[in-house]
Formats: C-alpha cells, structure tokens, sequence
C-alpha cells in the first residue's frame, strides 16, 4: 500500500503543482473560494428548507409559509452563485497582473450581464435567475476570462485617461478605468449582436445545444447511465452543474421509467425498470449529494490531520447528511483539483455497476418508482426508495463503504499535502497525538 501510494504521489503531485501555477486555473480556483462562504450559508438554509417529510407533519399552508420564509436565503447565494463566482475570477486574473482589482471583478459581471438575456417568457427586463446559478456558470467562467484579459490589454496598452495631480485618487482610478472598461464591454456586446443573427439567438443557447443534442442520442440502460454519470461528475469537476445539464436531457426518460414501475408495485406486478429518476436519486445522489461525498466526509473525521480538512468536515458533515454537498465540492476543493480527479469519476461509477447487478440478479429489489425527498438521509432513503425493502438501506451502506475505499489513498495523499502545507507556513503546532493547535507566533 506505501508503494501504490508513493506512486500516486509521484504521478499526481506534479500535474497539481503544474495545475496550480496556471493562471486561469488558480483564479478559476480562488474565484470558487470568493463564493464559498455564501454557499454554504446558502446550503445550510436549503437542508432547513427542505427537512424530510416537514411537509407530513405541518399543513401545507404553514409548510409553504415556511419554505417562503426561507427560501431567500438559497435564492440570494445558491440561486445565484455564478455571480460571485465571476466576480472572483475577474478579480483574481486581474489581481494576478497586478492591476486594479475590483475592476477585474465589475468588468467581468458586467459583460456576463451583457452576453445574458433578459427576457422570462413575455416579459422583458428581467434576469432569469437560472442562467445567473450553476446553470450559466460555463458561459460566466469563459466570460470572465476574457474580459479580464481585455481589460488588462487595454490598460497595458496605456489607453487610459490620465488625471492631472491632485484629484482624488478614487476619481483618477474611475477615470483610468473607463476606456479599457468601455472597450471591454464593447466587444462582448457585439458578440452578442452577432449570436442574436444565429438560429441560438443567444450564447447561452449556443453553449446549451452543442452539449444536449449528442446527450439526447445516448438513450437508456447501463452503458448510457454510466456516460451520464461520467459526464455529471466531470462537468462538476469544471465547476458546471452537472445534474443541471445531464438531467434535463435524461429526466424525461428517467421520469417515465419511474412511472412504469410506480404503476407496477401499485398493481403488484413485478417491476419492470431498473434505471430509473429514483435509481440516479437514491443510490448516488443520495448518499451525501452528487458524487457520494458522505463518504468522503466519513474519511476526512476518520483519517484527516490536516487543519484545513477537519473544518471543513464540521462545516460539510451536516449538510453531507441531508445530500447537499456544495461545501465539499467547492471547499476541499473538488473543482479543478487533479488529486481527486480519480476517485471523482471513478466511485459513482463502481457504485453505479454495484447497484445495477444487485438490482438484475434480484439481491435488491428495483426502485418502487416512490419518489423519496430529496434531502432524505442515506438507508432511510435506500429503505424507502425499494418499497420499504431494507435490502435497499444494505446496499446503500455498502456502497458507501466501497466509495470510502476507493477514495481513501487518494484523500490521504491530499490531506498529507495540505498538512505539510500547514506545516510549512507555521500555521500549526504538531502535538504528540497529532491534533494541531494555532501558532500564535
């Protein structure tokens, strides 16, 4: 087990240092961790929101009144993430090339908020919140790049206004910005002209259409399920809303195979489907959010040294238990972190396999097509999610224990990177039973 993994480290370790010296990548990254602190609070309020069966317990009046009153909370973090996201990497490209910084940031937002359109069905002016969440952040994340690097082209190009000596420095910057903004904005207006001539009308229909049509092609079964799988958690691994983009291609046909075995248990009749909406909800999204990352909460309480990954086990181990796992993905970091890559896409994958063959050679029963909450807790939610069959919490606990093994090389070797990270900075005391204290030094 040293040698394997000594050789993780040695093939690994190398690609992250090449990785994290990449200036797209590193603001791609420090703009994730710009917008981390909201999404948690946003994720924190989204589980409170939606407690399982809530809805059971208090009438539907005082439930919708309830979700009312908290749903602003999502609404203004999570809803629109992609924002702040933004923001961040405009802010940090810029920052890289030692230029004014929040300009980096404004520059960037606005010239999204130019490329995105604002119509909601008849009505004009207004923002679709969806375009402005994970949902719009591939458009955002390329956006911001650009606008950064055409703001710090200009500016280097000294295309600015000079102020004569003694006007105040917020005005003198002001001005300075004004030109390379101006051009800026100019060129992705005119980007958007040009795609408001196109059959998209809009980027983001271009982006949207070049990535459902060949998934809409892949159809139903294994084989296909496991291309869904794949391509929701690589997309995540860019920092795209995977489910966002793979299910709104696969939900009509997971939806309908759903249907077909609710009618089937309800009749009595033997259950036709084995993939189905609550296959994918249950026995992978499920257990910790997508990827499975309870699992990886577990490992980081049981195994972790570092500072850095035991905070960020008490911040994601109670919402990891209701299946939200924003603080996981973007906290540990999931995006754009080659050290996870593997067991990122590898483990829902297995998992996938696992839950498939035990379902075909009848271990485990097929989903009952009873749609389950969403935020339900794992075994509780395989229980339910099978017709109350306690073989679907079984399987649901082994195929955590099989997510932990194949990720546990692969989280030792980050957290041994982050604590010799930590160890170098002098940002902690090494105790004889390796718990870390703060170096007031």
């Amino acid at each position: 087990m040293n040698k394997f993994m000594d050789l993780l480290e040695n093939i690994l370790l190398p690609i992250a240092d090449k990785l994290n010296n990449n200036r797209y990548l590193t603001a791609l990254r420090d703009g994730f961790m710009v917008a981390l602190p909201l999404i948690i609070f946003g994720s924190i309020f989204v589980v409170i929101a939606n407690f399982p069966f809530l809805d059971h317990i208090i009438s539907k009046d005082a439930y919708t009144a309830y979700q009312n009153a908290l749903g602003p909370a999502s609404a203004a973090t999570l809803s629109i993430m992609g924002l702040f996201v933004i923001i961040g990497i405009g802010y940090k490209l810029t920052q890289h090339y030692k230029g004014e910084a929040i300009y980096g940031g404004v520059v960037a937002l606005a010239s999204f908020l130019i490329l995105t359109p604002q119509v909601v069905g008849k009505t004009t002016g207004v923002i679709p919140t969806a375009v402005l969440g994970a949902q719009g952040m591939f458009v955002g994340i390329f956006t911001a790049f650009i606008s950064a690097e055409l703001y710090r082209f200009f500016v280097q190009k000294n295309w600015t206004i000079k102020m004569p000596p003694g006007v105040p420095t917020a005005v003198s910057k002001s001005f300075s910005a004004l030109i390379p903004i101006t051009f800026t904005l100019t060129f992705f207006l005119v980007i958007r002209i040009l795609f408001s001539l196109t059959p998209f009308e809009t980027v983001q229909n271009f982006i949207y259409t070049i990535i459902q049509e060949p998934l809409t092609k892949l159809g139903s079964g294994l084989p296909a399920t496991i291309v869904a799988v794949l391509l929701i958690q690589l997309f995540w691994f860019f920092g795209l809303h995977g489910q966002i983009i793979v299910n709104s291609v696969f939900d009509p046909i997971w939806y309908t195979l759903n249907d077909q075995n609710l009618k089937a248990f309800q009749a009595g009749h033997e259950l036709p489907n084995i993939i189905t909406k609550q296959f994918m909800d249950s026995f992978l999204v499920g257990m910790g959010g997508t990827g499975m990352t309870l699992g990886v909460v577990l490992l980081i309480f049981m195994i972790g040294r570092s500072r850095q990954l035991k905070e960020l086990g008490k911040l994601g181990g109670p919402a990891g238990i209701f299946n939200v796992n924003e603080p996981i993905i973007f906290g540990l970091p999931i995006v754009m972190n080659p050290l996870v890559l593997i067991p990122w896409l590898l483990a829902p994958v297995v998992v996938t396999c696992i839950t498939y063959f035990s379902m075909a050679t009848g271990l485990v029963p097929k989903p009952a097509g009873v749609i389950v909450p969403w935020t339900t807790p794992i075994i509780i939610n395989g229980f339910l999610a099978t017709g109350n069959a306690w073989q679907g919490g079984v399987l649901q606990a082994v195929n955590l224990l099989v997510v932990m093994a194949i990720w546990w090389p692969f989280l030792k070797i980050l957290d041994k990177n982050y604590y010799e990270n930590e160890k170098s900075a002098g940002t902690i005391d090494i105790s004889h039973n390796d718990e870390f204290s703060i170096n007031k030094h």
